[in-house]
């Protein structure tokens, strides 16, 4: 069994691996002052609630709580353990890890399964594409390759290979390189049959689907041998514990730093679509892998080309064949077309050629033109909606007007329904009002049907909890506190304070608080932490000073902690040093001794009128209190003399 990672070596993984390239890989970012926001990548949003705090080396969303450091977004965006998101990073950082063992390992000789079977699934990339280039056995795979216009530096860029027709030649070379069995089966690389291990492909031309970081996780393969005696034209990788078709696509390793750039993404259905789309300048091209197009890939194009709310709509096209079947998939994609923010787009080539086709035929600039000529999403629903019905008779307009009343009624940009209503009404041959009348009624339903929605949402969301302001010693739960409180919106600033420039606070005054400065819980909690962390670090340096207060902190408020480390202060910035102004530290701290002593004074007072009251009276007791209030009054006055 293999030892766990050295302490020191995953110090050094976290030092080393930039969080801000990590995130990138899987969110596009912007800056907002001192941090990186973006859509989250754990929850849908159509705004961005997701930050990261580069210096300091942790994330946090606002929206669904998620946060932590580099390693453990590998963890949760990638579904791995903690061990495996060590191994990932150090494997991008050509690091070797020690293990507690003795031995020492590089990554790629770790003992992650995950890491073991993309490194499978790289060395089979490299021998199919081998095999395509200088196998006798794959000319008809070349041909192929050559009668759509792809040469063989296509087929390097794109990795495309050959499966050789022999049944175990992969399984062979895999086997030499020392890959056990049960891995090429869990990587869905190799079949299991009564006479031992054969190759999942044989006799077809692959193509590597990789992972939005690169790493190749499964392979789609074309039929090109008549014989082959499986039919279906493609055969995919099924799902592995690296694999899952409905979060990737075709090409995006390639096509996101263009889809980020531009803010367009052109969805289509093949993979020689895609090549030839790249080929043909319109590098932003993807394709799903064996599946429709669904919500999950949807959150990842989101993310990428950031999709936002309050920002320029962003362009996604659908191409699509145009038989049945294409018409199928793009009313599919218009059923999902409110979760978008952007404006999606539909191209269809008018005499039903998909990309690849289109690019033999008229070359690189009619795929351009394809693209640019798409249609609104909506326009192209609605006449594909209309075709269905026999416009010749009464009955068929009016139940067209009925059928097309809905998709126009969902028009975000409620300034283009007029335009689409009358559009629709000549379409149909019915008067204007006729057919407004319709998309006034189909609306209604809309918004009746959502704000049933609604109404469940809220009784579940608003369904009190018990106990929920105390912490739940089986869960391990502590209630966060109310920021719109005035009382902890200024302790809440104060820890951002303390977190993210611990520097800015002369030692002295934070030697003045204490855990019980601060009236949350939540935030007692934080602040004992940073107590325990100044104690043993240096706050110099950013991500050894949060990864310090992170251990110190009791777990059940690690995410306030990430979420107080990313936060924006509400404040604006020294311009020189970037920092907050020393006086709206100085009045922050005040602020907050001021609460504490005026709620310790209180707390004395009611102690006092508890012990007059007493059936045992307590002198000594009271004259303690009795000096404790002047001293805190004392202190109380002087702060708000200088505050004066």
């Amino acid at each position: 069994m293999a030892g766990l990672i050295n302490s020191d070596d995953i110090a050094t993984v976290k030092a080393r691996s930039s969080i801000e390239d990590v995130v990138s890989e899987h969110v596009t970012l912007r800056r907002s002052g001192a941090r990186l926001v973006g859509l989250c990548p754990f929850h849908d949003e159509k705004s961005p609630s997701f930050g990261i705090n580069p210096a300091a080396g942790f994330y946090h969303c606002f929206g669904c709580g998620e946060g932590g450091d580099v390693i453990s977004f590998v963890q949760k965006v990638e579904a791995l353990s903690f061990s495996e998101a060590v191994e990932r990073l150090a494997q991008k950082l050509g690091m070797e890890l020690r293990y507690e063992d003795g031995s020492a390992r590089s990554a790629q000789e770790g003992p992650g399964r995950r890491s073991r079977l993309i490194e499978a699934h790289r060395v089979a990339q490299e021998f199919y594409a081998e095999a395509l280039l200088n196998q006798p056995g794959a000319r008809p795979a070349r041909d192929f390759m050559r009668a759509r216009g792809f040469d063989g530096a296509v087929a390097k860029h794109f990795g495309v290979g050959f499966a050789p027709r022999g049944g175990e030649d992969l399984v062979r070379a895999l086997r030499a390189k020392g890959f056990t069995d049960d891995e090429l089966v869990t990587g869905g690389l190799a079949g299991r049959g009564s006479r031992g291990l054969y190759d999942r492909f044989r006799g077809r031309l692959v193509w590597p689907i990789r992972d939005i970081t690169g790493d190749t996780v499964g392979f789609g393969a074309r039929r090109i041998f008549d014989d082959d005696r499986i039919e279906a034209k493609y055969l995919n990788t099924s799902e592995t514990p690296i694999y899952k078709k409905s979060t990737v696509l075709y090409g995006l390793d390639l096509a996101k730093k263009r889809i980020a750039a531009d803010r367009t993404a052109v969805v289509v259905e093949g993979y020689t679509d895609v090549m030839a789309c790249h080929l043909a300048g319109v590098e932003t091209a993807v394709a799903t892998c064996g599946t429709a197009f669904g919500s999950d890939h949807i959150k990842v194009l989101r993310r990428i080309m950031r999709d936002e709310a309050d920002l320029a709509p962003a362009r996604v096209i659908f191409t699509f064949d145009g038989d049945a079947a294409g018409q199928k998939a793009a009313m599919r994609a218009f059923a999902d077309d409110q979760k978008w923010s952007s404006q999606s787009f539909v191209a269809v080539e008018a005499s039903g050629m998909d990309p690849c086709e289109l690019r033999q035929a008229k070359g690189d600039p009619a795929v351009q033109a394809l693209v640019e000529d798409a249609v609104p999403m909506f326009e192209f629903a609605v006449r594909t909606t209309i075709k269905r019905y026999d416009l010749a008779t009464a009955e068929g307009r009016v139940r067209a007007a009925t059928a097309v009343a809905p998709i126009v009624a969902a028009i975000r940009d409620q300034s283009l329904r007029p335009e689409y209503t009358r559009e629709v009404a000549g379409l149909l041959g019915l008067e204007v009002e006729q057919v407004a009348r319709e998309v006034s009624r189909a609306g209604r339903l809309t918004v009746d049907s959502a704000d049933d929605d609604r109404r469940r949402d809220r009784a579940v969301v608003e369904s009190p909890e018990p106990g929920d302001d105390e912490v739940a010693e089986s869960g391990g739960i502590m209630a966060m506190p109310d920021p719109r409180d005035p009382v902890v919106s200024a302790e809440r600033q104060l820890l951002q304070v303390l977190l993210q420039f611990p520097h800015v606070l002369r030692a002295e005054a934070i030697d003045m608080l204490t855990p019980e400065s601060f009236s949350a819980p939540a935030h007692r909690a934080v602040f004992d932490g940073i107590r325990i962390a100044r104690a043993t670090t240096s706050s110099a340096n950013a991500q050894a000073w949060m990864a310090a207060v992170t251990e110190a902190a009791p777990r059940p408020v690690a995410g306030l902690v990430s979420e107080l480390a990313v936060g924006t202060l509400p404040t604006r910035m020294d311009p020189v040093t970037g920092l907050p102004t020393a006086r709206y530290v100085e009045e922050l701290f005040d602020r907050v001794r001021t609460i504490a002593l005026t709620r310790q004074i209180a707390d004395a007072l009611s102690e006092m009128r508890r012990l007059d009251h007493a059936a045992e009276p307590s002198p000594e007791r009271t004259r303690e209190l009795g000096t404790q209030l002047q001293v805190l009054q004392r202190e109380l006055a002087t702060i708000k003399a200088g505050m004066g």
